[in-house]
């Protein structure tokens, strides 16, 4: 069984799907706030916790508002439309992996290790044959063939969109193929997907010719892709934790928000409590908002002194300190030296 698998079995995977692909559903469907209601039946979600972005759906909540879309949408090619609007800055931190991957090959694997931050009931199984590289795409959830058919849509759009940035063009030499009869609509899919596509085939999936997956991305950045995976790692990780403690919650929130940027009002309210009952909570912890603010802003400082080329004024402002004299004197308060003194000591290292 690999570490992905037990990650499952161990239940890391539920609660953890960002709100974000619910919202796009809704502009998908030109919902106003009024109607967002009926697309949140049978979730037990309020329209409030649609619009706060620390909110996590499981994998049954997606499944249930993506049944709430098909009917209310009363058409069944609704996976490609929402397909369409997956760019891959849609998906975070994963999407920027993507972006700044050296290839597609490493894209793939990005994506393989780290959808489960995203989407915990999507997997992506690589394998190589002969000339191709097949990547399977495995629904872990039991539920309607419709809904499989929307998601299977949704993915296989999701995939051109990341391969189509990665080489810089239209990727016809990609195949798709679906495990299910083409649908009524099929004659629709070749406005979406550029490639040959195949039904009732045996699985899910998109071969890849191996020479494109070693095709140099254009827009490839060592340092942007190493803080991104530094990042998914973190979202991993934190997945992997037991949620239970307000600490916990807390760093979790600030990691999905720009650093050093939520409020202590914007966390108590994502936690549905006064600052003033956060506040003490966290006392009965032993820590203070600030202390959890700053203890996260200290770990990124030293990943991006540690891992990047980046200027002190340059990381400053990653961190979103108005000038870098703010920042030296925070990262002197929290190590007792100097972020100069600090890469001196890597280099004398």
């Amino acid at each position: 069984m690999t570490d992905t698998d037990l990650e499952r079995s161990r239940g890391f995977a539920g609660g953890s799907i960002p709100v974000a692909y619910t919202r796009l559903v809704a502009r998908e469907l030109a919902l106003q706030t009024r109607q967002l209601s009926a697309l949140l039946q049978g979730t037990g979600l309020t329209v409030e916790q649609l619009l706060e972005d620390e909110t996590r759906l499981s994998a049954e909540q997606q499944i249930r508002v993506l049944e709430n879309a098909l009917e209310c949408s009363q058409d069944p090619a609704l996976g490609l439309r929402l397909g369409r609007r997956l760019t891959p800055a849609t998906h975070g931190p994963m999407g920027f992996l993507v972006n700044s991957s050296p290839n597609l090959l490493a894209a793939l694997k990005g994506i393989q290790a780290y959808i489960l931050t995203r989407m915990s009931f999507v997997r992506l199984e690589l394998t190589e044959a002969e000339t191709d590289l097949i990547c399977q795409i495995h629904l872990d959830v039991a539920t309607s063939g419709a809904i499989k058919r929307l998601v299977s849509e949704a993915c296989g759009m999701a995939f051109f969109a990341f391969a189509e940035f990665i080489v810089g063009r239209s990727v016809p030499e990609i195949e798709a193929r679906f495990a299910y009869p083409a649908p009524a609509y099929s004659p629709q899919y070749a406005d979406f997907l550029p490639g040959c596509i195949r039904f009732s085939c045996v699985e899910t999936s998109v071969r890849v010719p191996l020479e494109l997956c070693e095709v140099a991305n254009a827009t490839a950045n060592p340092e942007s892709y190493a803080l991104a995976q530094a990042q998914c790692e973190a979202l991993k990780s934190e997945l992997r934790s037991q949620v239970g403690s307000y600490r916990h919650r807390l760093e979790k929130m600030m990691l999905q928000h720009p650093a050093g940027t939520l409020s202590e009002d914007e966390a108590a309210a994502a936690l549905f409590m006064t600052k003033r009952t956060l506040g003490r909570r966290l006392k009965a912890e032993g820590c203070r908002f600030r202390q959890v603010r700053d203890d996260i802003l200290a770990r990124q400082a030293l990943g991006y002194l540690r891992d990047s080329q980046l200027s002190i004024e340059a990381i400053a402002e990653q961190l979103n300190y108005h000038d870098s004299a703010n920042f030296r004197r925070a990262f002197k308060r929290w190590f007792q030296m100097t972020p100069d003194q600090y890469r001196r000591e890597l280099v004398a290292e």
